[in-house]
């Protein structure tokens, strides 16, 4: 099976640099949906229960009916909300998962689940995508034993990501992941060595493992017009 070709140089500095600074409560409310977190609750989604209508000012009164196009760009910007990447990653994204044999859609979302700084969240090592990325950035791991700090880094079957500072583990962020990876069963396709304190991947994400949340058809008739 295919895989998605390594990317330049330009395009890792272009996404370290690019930020989308919209409000994240805004735009959850906008698409009605509610942010992934490992904590038991977040300031984020305490704001949107607390307003669980559109922003703006007809919010209150309900959500408009969408047109088709509407339905169809709102599940796409589901995704691109929920992963925290820029349009122009997701179409990447998209065409990459287009030249794998198979469904596209779920081909899209294995590439998405594939990338490090999903993993980290996934692991637990961080309550959101948002501090998986940011940890990520700030070179806290290892990837087979060399600094990584790209977020959109595609893990592979076999790969052992590591804590590079034993500090990080006495206190922070990872500490407290740490804590909440004690209390919760992992993915299945992802391994947590005690001995060693790395996290194994036995295997990338596949159709069973993906925990969609969004309709991938409405995503690829999206791209597909």
């Amino acid at each position: 099976m295919p895989v998605a070709g390594p990317k330049s140089q330009e395009e890792y500095k272009i996404e370290k640099m690019a930020k989308d600074l919209r409000p994240k409560a805004k735009q959850y409310r906008r698409l009605g949906i509610k942010p992934e977190s490992n904590a038991d609750s977040s300031s984020l989604s305490r704001a949107i229960a607390r307003r669980d209508y559109p922003p703006g000012l007809h919010g209150p009164k309900g959500r408009q009916r969408q047109t088709d196009y509407g339905i169809h760009l709102q599940e796409k910007q589901k995704v691109r909300l929920l992963y925290g990447i820029l349009e122009q990653q997701l179409s990447n994204y998209f065409k990459q998962a287009s030249r794998i044999r198979g469904n596209t859609g779920l081909k899209l979302m294995e590439l998405l689940e594939r990338r490090l700084d999903n993993v980290i969240f996934r692991s637990g090592l961080a309550t959101t995508r948002r501090q998986a990325r940011q940890l990520v950035n700030h070179s806290h791991f290892l990837v087979n034993g060399k600094k990584m700090n790209i977020p959109s880094y595609f893990i592979k079957k076999g790969d052992i990501i590591s804590i590079k500072k034993d500090k990080s583990m006495e206190s922070g962020p990872i500490a407290q992941g740490l804590k909440v990876m004690a209390k919760r069963d992992l993915v299945d396709w992802l391994i947590w060595d005690n001995t060693k304190n790395q996290l194994i991947v036995l295997d990338i994400p596949k159709e069973k493992n993906l925990q969609l949340g969004v309709d991938t058809r409405l995503i690829v008739e999206y791209y597909s017009k």
